[in-house]
Formats: C-alpha cells, structure tokens, sequence
C-alpha cells in the first residue's frame, strides 16, 4: 500500500515512523493498512477535527494508542518526557504520530532526534520546515530563536 497523502500534513520520516495532522476514520484503517502497531497523539480530545473516539477507533484494528495532550500554546517539558517514553515504548514498531495539523508532532520530533537521539536534526529540522517554522512559545520549546 502506498502513503496516505490524503491525510492533512501527512510526513513520512522513515519505514518505520509517520507522522501528520488528525486523520478521519478511514485514515485510521489506511493506518492500519500501513501495519501501524502504534498511534501516539498529541492533539486535544476536545479539538473540532479530534475524532470522537479515536482510542476505540484504533482498539478495534489492532493499534495501541497514547494520548498526550498538548496545549498548543503551553508545551510542557513534562509534555516532552511522556512523548519521549512512548517513542521508547514504541522502539522498533510500525509507528505513527499525529496532532492536529502536525504542528506539534514536528516540533517533538525535531526534539527528540537531536535531543535524545542524537542524530540526524537536520533531516528532522527539514521535515518540521515542510509543515511550519515554529515562533513564540514553540521556538522556546524547541531551543531555537523565534
């Protein structure tokens, strides 16, 4: 099967790990597709894009889900920690990470590949400029001037 394009800011960043903004239920199946085993989502439950049940949405094919709420305007060190502990979790699975329009999920992983693993922050640096260039509190965040 081929990418899911269709699905808002839809990234690849390698065989194992995707990323994008909410996908609908039918992304969801395309996930599965996809051979996700995991779903990590930094978006709000309470968002108008947010699914209304996305954990039992992902229980019913077969993919674990983990909810990291994210205040868009407040990204939290701790936010960070528990994104860092699922990827850990998820070590060596079929991996993809959403929020809503993937601005977050960009910004954690640009993070988590110069932070904690250490490499490749330029290609992570590039993926994240695809999709947005954070200011304010995110280029805070992410250690950056803006």
């Amino acid at each position: 099967m081929t990418d899911p394009e269709d699905i808002t800011g839809w990234l690849r960043m390698d065989a194992r790990l995707t990323t994008s903004g909410q996908p609908t239920e039918a992304g969801l199946g395309a996930l599965a597709a996809l051979g996700v085993e995991t779903v990590i989502n930094l978006g709000l439950h309470s968002h108008e894009r947010a699914l209304p049940d996305e954990a039992a949405s992902l229980a019913a094919l077969g993919i674990r889900y983990v909810h990291i709420p994210v205040l868009f305007d407040a990204p939290q060190e701790a936010d960070f920690e528990r994104f860092c502990a699922a990827m850990a979790a998820a070590q060596g699975q079929v991996l993809h990470v959403h929020c809503i329009m993937n601005m977050r999920v960009t910004a954690f992983l640009y993070r988590y590949h110069r932070d904690v693993l250490r490499q490749g922050a330029e290609e992570a640096r590039a993926m994240m400029a695809r999709i947005w260039q954070p200011k304010g509190v995110w280029a805070a965040f992410i250690g950056a001037p803006g």
